[in-house]
């Protein structure tokens, strides 16, 4: 009877063994910035490594810099980051417009700091030029030529609304002037802090403003964004960043997101924050609803 007892215990300690062998946990840390659409497009990865039998760990509500020392120092292992961020804000590299080549070139440079970047998506969250829809299509203003155009051939009618930092840096307001022949004269600038910029051109203080391409406040105001079509602004595709050693731990991770990247876009993202910031549905709800009706989600 001892020997039988001994026995059973004996395989009762293999079979746990063998499971927790076969049964290891995948776990991985997620991180997010400090606005909307870092919160969806988090909660979004996170709900799908979880529907593949990840463990996910939440850091969010960071600014760009914290979150890039987490990724770097390990806190975090998997973000959605701007090319245009790592580039210029954590490389001091020069801006790139053209997204693919922004994609390759910080894919480059991160990668002897122990970071992979994959899955870049058509969602572009970059520096963009906002008029109202009505007073577009009223002037025939749609692309940032247009307006160079109109101002040159109207000079002093034209206002514009803009934060110190695109007014004053080379990839802001300085450059789209010199890139496209124009120049709003200083009376013609109004300066202000972000977020007023959409106000004040909702509001019809000013006649063009810059802001943020997927703003959800773009939507609601009736504003839209001008067309670069000499492509001055530099690329803020957004695309997944990880620590290269969570890349080749799990290799899965990039074929799990992959169905979301490829969907995902600007006007897409632009709606989606909509649904937060002005119709005050939760992260959670949103983010479940469009994976659920894009087929995203195991039945």
């Amino acid at each position: 009877m001892k020997k039988k007892m001994i026995g059973l215990t004996a395989a009762l300690g293999g079979a746990v063994m063998l499971s927790a062998c076969g049964g290891e946990e995948k776990e991985v840390t997620v991180g997010a910035k400090n606005f909307t659409e870092q919160f969806i497009l988090a909660k979004m990865a996170e709900i799908m490594l979880e529907d593949n039998d990840f463990q996910v760990d939440m850091v969010d509500n960071m600014g760009s810099t914290a979150l890039r020392q987490a990724l770097e120092s390990g806190e975090v292992e998997l973000t959605w980051e701007y090319t245009g961020t790592g580039l210029i804000t954590y490389n001091g590299e020069d801006p790139i417009a053209d997204g693919e080549e922004a994609f390759e070139a910080i894919s480059d440079i991160d990668a002897d700091q122990g970071i992979t970047w994959a899955n870049m998506s058509d969602i572009d969250n970059a520096y963009t030029i906002m008029m109202r829809e009505a007073d577009g299509e009223e002037k025939g203003i749609s692309s940032i030529s247009d307006l160079a155009e109109y101002i040159n051939d109207n000079p002093g009618e034209m206002t514009f609304a803009t934060d110190a930092e695109f007014g004053n840096r080379g990839d802001g307001l300085p450059g789209v002037e010199e890139t496209y022949g124009f120049e709003f004269g200083s009376d013609q600038v109004n300066e202000m802090s972000y977020g007023l910029n959409y106000e004040a051109l909702a509001n019809e203080e000013v006649s063009s403003a810059m802001g943020h391409a997927t703003d959800s406040r773009i939507e609601e105001y009736d504003l839209f964004n001008l067309e670069d079509d000499q492509q001055f602004f530099p690329s803020y595709h957004a695309a997944l960043s990880m620590r290269t050693e969570v890349y080749e731990e799990y290799p899965e991770i990039e074929e799990i997101l992959q169905p979301l990247s490829e969907e995902l876009d600007t006007e897409t993202m632009m709606g989606l924050n909509y649904q937060v910031d002005i119709e005050d549905e939760s992260v959670d709800e949103v983010a479940r609803t469009y994976l659920e009706e894009n087929g995203f989600l195991s039945e």
